[in-house]
């Protein structure tokens, strides 16, 4: 199947389902960015349909992409994409909550793209696979815009509540010693850590 015409299909298939998927800045920048540090082993936290794993395996041939996906609808859906991408042996899919998956592998880049309010946790959970020189990217730092907001401007408490994770979450790549985080007004936000 031509990949151009799945890429529309999956955008298509979020936009109906109210799929969360990476915006087009976003995923510009992340594959720009795999493309120019020469990464070639990637973990994705959060695969959602499979998108943005097949965005960043399509940057070069010999890239391959680990991903965990706790919503069963969302992982079978995202086994099908891949499929049909003809990626099977590079982007290998794990039906899991990743605060119970385990690696003794390490990886590249580790890109964190799941429930906001675990964030950190997953962060320290898998800093120990990163290589050396490796990055740790984490999406939806703006969280829609409403990072910047007052928090009493917001109605849903369960929203107010992740916006004050994301705020923290923030805050604990700003004061951890062993990274330095940059942040980026790209997409929904991006955070760039490397190791110290």
């Amino acid at each position: 199947m031509n990949n151009d015409f799945l890429i529309r299909e999956m955008k298509n298939y979020a936009e109906l389902n109210n799929v969360p998927i990476m915006t087009e800045g976003g995923i510009d920048y992340l594959m720009k960015y795999i493309r120019k540090n020469n990464i070639k082993n990637i973990l994705e936290i959060g695969t959602a349909i499979g998108y943005s794993a097949i965005m960043m395996c399509s940057v070069a041939e010999d890239i391959c992409v680990t991903t965990i996906e706790r919503d069963e609808k969302r992982y079978l859906e995202a086994i099908k994409n891949v499929k049909k991408a003809n990626m099977e042996d590079r982007i290998d899919l794990i039906y899991n909550d990743a605060l119970e998956v385990t690696f003794d592998k390490k990886f590249d880049l580790i890109f964190i793209d799941a429930a906001k309010a675990q964030n950190r946790n997953l962060f320290e959970r898998f800093e120990k696979n990163l290589n050396d020189d490796g990055t740790i990217i984490t999406d939806n730092m703006n969280f829609h815009g409403l990072v910047h907001k007052d928090l009493e401007s917001i109605e849903s408490r369960n929203l107010r509540q992740l916006v004050r994770k994301v705020r923290e979450y923030k805050s604990f790549l700003i004061s951890n010693s062993k990274f330095t985080t940059e942040f980026f007004d790209i997409g929904d936000g991006i955070a760039i850590s490397k190791r110290v």
